[in-house]
């Protein structure tokens, strides 16, 4: 019997170990043209997205990301980054079909508990891999951030000082504390709980009469999750919460009083929103009124394009700029 995926967990400031593989185990990168532009990409839209990139680490054929989410979702980042890189590659090496194994996955973690291990276990894949020889090598090596912690590798977009906080105050001693941190850890091979998340279980010792017995007792746990099972319970709540306060919303705001909402903000005539005129206000309504009913909704694309009367990619290419416009003249739902 075939399992149903389970929904992505996602919330502004949620942290995520990323990963996506070749299909098949295939490559995903070729050369340095294919690592440039995944890269450039890859960076222009977590800033976009205002994310925060942690760590991150590419291989032959399968990369490794820690992002923390921003005012975008992950998946907003996600799904442009790998269908653009995937588009290119096949072109430029003449191939056909599916570049990635399945959707990437993304494993929300306890930032607390996790997040320096995290960055560590990221960093050192390459040297796993025997990509690099050494951590010298490490060090040197363009397509991993570990350079950049160091101040080896140039990488703007990521969040360089957020990590470097995390092993002390001043840079030079945060970045030697960190290089020792991940010294420490060269040996400790592969760590299959942060690839999977899943089940967490506790250990009770119980005093029986042959002497100690060891107990499982099993926490709550989310394969989609990796943390306590006190966090995982905390995460259910509260996107079950976001849920229900999406659902509300969808419920109270038909698309008549979004429009409604749009025009005011846009100072424009609510009447001719939903008409053809190109005037700026109007053309800015729309935008708003796209981008609130499909991202602040969860309005269904195809619903949205029936009461404009206009294509689907018509309306992505609207919520799009919506964002934009939001920004542009601080409106918000």
């Amino acid at each position: 019997m075939t399992v149903p995926r389970q929904a992505r967990l996602d919330f502004p400031g949620a942290v995520h170990h990323v990963m996506a593989r070749g299909v098949a185990r295939g490559r995903i990168f070729d050369d340095h043209s294919d690592r440039v532009f995944f890269i450039e990409l890859l960076g222009r839209l977590v800033e976009e997205s205002g994310a925060q990139c942690l760590a991150w680490a590419l291989l032959p054929n399968h990369f490794h990301m820690f992002v923390r989410t921003g005012k975008r979702p992950l998946k907003w980042v996600m799904q442009r980054v790998l269908l653009r890189h995937a588009m290119r590659y096949n072109e430029r090496h003449r191939r056909s079909g599916h570049l990635f194994q399945n959707r990437y996955k993304s494993i929300l973690v306890q930032e607390d508990a996790y997040l320096r291990e995290l960055v560590r276990y990221v960093h050192l894949n390459p040297l796993r891999a025997g990509v690099v020889r050494s951590l010298e090598g490490l060090e040197r090596y363009p397509w991993c951030g570990h350079g950049a912690l160091l101040g080896k590798v140039r990488a703007r977009w990521q969040a360089v000082r957020e990590v470097l906080a995390l092993f002390g105050d001043r840079p030079p001693e945060a970045r030697k504390a960190y290089a020792e941190y991940v010294a420490e850890g060269r040996g400790m091979g592969h760590q299959e709980e942060f690839a999977v998340g899943g089940l967490l279980r506790s250990v009770r010792r119980v005093e029986g009469a042959g002497g100690v017995v060891r107990k499982r007792r099993l926490v709550s746990g989310d394969e989609r999750i990796l943390g306590s099972g006190e966090y995982v319970a905390k995460v259910l709540r509260v996107v079950e919460q976001r849920a229900r306060r999406k659902a509300g919303l969808k419920r109270r705001l038909t698309p008549s009083i979004v429009v409604k909402m749009a025009a005011e903000a846009a100072a424009a005539e609510e009447r001719d929103v939903l008409g053809r005129n190109r005037q700026a206000k109007l053309v800015k309504a729309r935008f708003l009124a796209c981008k609130w009913l499909v991202d602040d909704l969860g309005t269904r694309v195809v619903d949205v394009a029936k009461v404009f009367k206009v294509t689907p990619p018509a309306v992505c290419h609207a919520v799009s700029k919506g964002r934009s416009v939001e920004s542009e003249i601080g409106a918000s739902m």
